[in-house]
């Protein structure tokens, strides 16, 4: 713990010295070295650390350019900017307001679950830096529903300005055959603070969860949490979009019948994709035999390639999140022109740092405005 204290506070100093200094500017790439110099999981929980004193004092906030501003209204609420942050870097919303003094357009917690549970044993996150990608088997690690439920209300009553999804899904002990259970106890817990809620049906870290995503298990489950949501909104008067995360790995007849699925739910949305389990990509890597979900720029065209699927296929029915693969600009531009509405990003912001948001932000601003 000492340990653990004394590197954050080294990393927040060293930041914010480099950061006064060189003006903001690739400050990141001052404090990557530092950050790869240490074990993955131990880096990341490091990194939310800072965020989350820097945010919390808006410090952030007081040292970063402002924010680009795309204004765009989808989901019935409106995003400041097309480029959001993925679910499962923040899962219990520690560091939100951190993360929203970077740029970001909206925000993605979780996955959270009914209950804690500590994930899979560690080690559990590995960087294969050669193709800028992370295999991770984490599990679905997170401090529980209630936990979650107070930090939001907190995180509301700051004031937070943009809008923040919450990813939902079910403790590894609960059976696939009860798993609504968990789903509808979560809609339940989060759905008074969650712009919108996505259903996370897709991880690879949680056994059988991706059987959910076909046939009579998602016809089942989507009518239930659909119907909840909509006693939910009523009560709560406010609608409570539903997004369905999916996995990368389908077939191209599979995908487009779970997007008929959804329509016929009445679903707000989908986000495409998930990691993927498929490691050809990086077969010659010595990691490459490790279990879990590979994500980061080697997802880029297999996941691009959905959202294009997916967008000739329902046209604007639904809203389409793009994720996967996006380490620079020009990936963030191909996915909105794939399809896309909005874009998220997680491995590439671990490679390329802060500035891949307002620069993703900006050049999709200039490419819509054109």
């Amino acid at each position: 713990m000492i340990f653990f204290v004394n590197t954050t506070f080294f990393l927040f100093s060293y930041i914010k010295i480099v950061a006064c200094h060189d003006k903001l500017i690739n400050m990141y790439k001052f404090v990557k070295p530092l950050l790869f110099s240490l074990n993955p999981e131990l880096a990341h929980d490091l990194t939310l650390s800072l965020l989350r004193y820097a945010g919390d004092f808006g410090i952030i906030k007081a040292l970063m350019p402002p924010h680009i501003k795309d204004p765009v209204n989808l989901l019935g609420c409106e995003f400041p900017n097309r480029v959001g942050l993925s679910a499962g870097l923040d899962k219990n919303a520690s560091s939100v307001m951190g993360f929203a003094g970077l740029g970001f357009g909206f925000i993605e917690v979780g996955t959270v679950t009914p209950l804690p549970q500590n994930g899979n044993p560690k080690p559990r996150m590995f960087r294969i830096n050669e193709y800028e990608s992370i295999i991770n088997r984490m599990g679905f690690n997170n401090n529980g529903l209630n936990a979650l439920v107070d930090t939001l209300k907190k995180l509301r009553n700051n004031r937070l300005n943009i809008p923040i999804g919450i990813n939902i899904g079910k403790n590894k002990n609960t059976p696939t055959s009860e798993a609504v259970n968990d789903y509808l106890t979560c809609l339940e817990g989060v759905a008074p603070y969650a712009d919108y809620i996505s259903i996370n049906l897709s991880s690879p870290n949680t056994p059988n969860l991706r059987d959910l995503q076909f046939g009579e298990p998602l016809e089942k489950l989507l009518i239930a949490l659909a119907q909840r949501r909509d006693e939910l909104s009523e009560s709560l008067n406010k609608h409570i979009p539903l997004l369905v995360k999916v996995a990368p790995d389908m077939l191209r007849d599979d995908l487009l019948n779970v997007a008929d699925q959804l329509v016929r739910q009445n679903i707000d949305g989908i986000i495409a994709t998930n990691t993927t389990i498929d490691k050809s990509s990086i077969n010659k890597h010595p990691l490459s035999f490790e279990s879990g979900g590979l994500s980061g720029e080697v997802l880029f065209e297999r996941s691009t390639k959905i959202v294009s699927d997916l967008s000739s296929h329902l046209g604007d029915e639904i809203v389409i999140i793009g994720v996967g693969g996006i380490n620079s600009p020009l990936h963030a531009v191909e996915k909105i022109k794939a399809g896309a509405h909005l874009v998220q990003l997680y491995s590439g912001l671990i490679y390329q740092g802060p500035s891949l948001i307002r620069n993703s932000a900006r050049e999709i601003k200039n490419i819509l405005n054109k």
